[in-house]
């Protein structure tokens, strides 16, 4: 068995000094060591993943303001587009805890929804504005057309009808009469049937106009030119000149149509083939 030491410290077996008083209590033994405290390590705070609430709000705001200027709607669907689904994604790190601006990753897919319908919206109202602006060119093409087809219409009379020009001269083209050349008729040749058409013009107006091409074209029922046949028996008469206001002027030509072609003619006069276009007289010569 194992014996304690005593408390003075002796060990065993070692003679108590004279002047020990066995129950005097014991002596003080050095002072307990202090020990210094065991330095903690520092303890990290992962930061908040905030980035995309941020960017959601900055995207839906630039995809909102993009959408309510008309002409750049469609510049605003992208930033809209992606504020929604970065907003959603900052959203499911609000709810994870990895961020703390739930709140603006709200608000960036709010305004982002908000920039896609704009964008929507604008894209209607363009094709509308468009639809609209394109039938009203058709329409206005289309009385175009229709006013020129009634135009061209008017041009095209028959004998003995009357057209009037935009400077007021009205020309009538009586039907074509038989016309016998002389001996000395140039444009005429043998065989063929000569008819004259007379032109009559008419100032409807109130100052003079001049007739700067007082000369018809006629063609034969087979769209050929005729020949304008010149003699010597003083029955022709060239519209030149001035016709005063009120007053008429009277052109008298021959012309020299194949026998084969010569039943039905067509006479193209115009006071000023420079300015109006020229008007049509047709008709039987018989």
């Amino acid at each position: 068995m194992t014996v304690p030491p005593p408390p003075d410290g002796r060990k065993p077996g070692d003679q108590a000094p004279e002047d020990h008083n066995p129950w005097s209590p014991p002596s003080p033994g050095p002072a307990p060591a202090h020990w210094a405290p065991y330095p903690r390590a520092p303890i990290s705070v992962p930061q908040p993943h905030n980035g995309m609430g941020i960017a959601a709000l900055v995207l839906g705001i630039v995809g909102v303001v993009l959408g309510l200027l008309v002409i750049l709607f469609w510049m605003s669907w992208l930033p809209a587009l992606l504020a929604v689904i970065f907003g959603c994604v900052g959203l499911s790190q609000a709810r994870k805890g990895l961020a703390t601006n739930k709140a603006m990753a709200v608000a960036g897919v709010v305004l982002g929804g908000v920039g896609l319908l704009t964008a929507i919206g604008g894209a209607v109202f363009t094709v509308v504005v468009v639809k609209k602006a394109a039938d009203k060119a058709r329409a206005e093409v289309g009385k175009v057309k229709a006013s020129a087809s009634a135009a061209d219409k008017a041009r095209h009379l028959s004998f003995g009808e009357s057209y009037t020009f935009e400077d007021g001269l009205k020309v009538t083209v009586a039907k074509p009469e038989p016309f016998i050349p002389d001996a000395y008729a140039h444009g005429h040749a043998k065989g063929n049937k000569a008819v004259q058409v007379t032109v009559t013009v008419v100032n409807t107006g109130t100052e003079r106009v001049e007739v700067e091409t007082g000369l018809p074209d006629v063609n034969d029922a087979d769209g050929a030119s005729a020949e304008l046949v010149i003699d010597g028996s003083g029955r022709q008469k060239v519209i030149t000149g001035y016709v005063l206001p009120g007053r008429r002027a009277v052109g008298k030509y021959a012309f020299s149509l194949p026998p084969d072609a010569a039943d039905k003619v067509e006479v193209e006069f115009s006071p000023d083939a420079m300015r109006w276009k020229d008007a049509y007289w047709k008709g039987p010569t018989n």
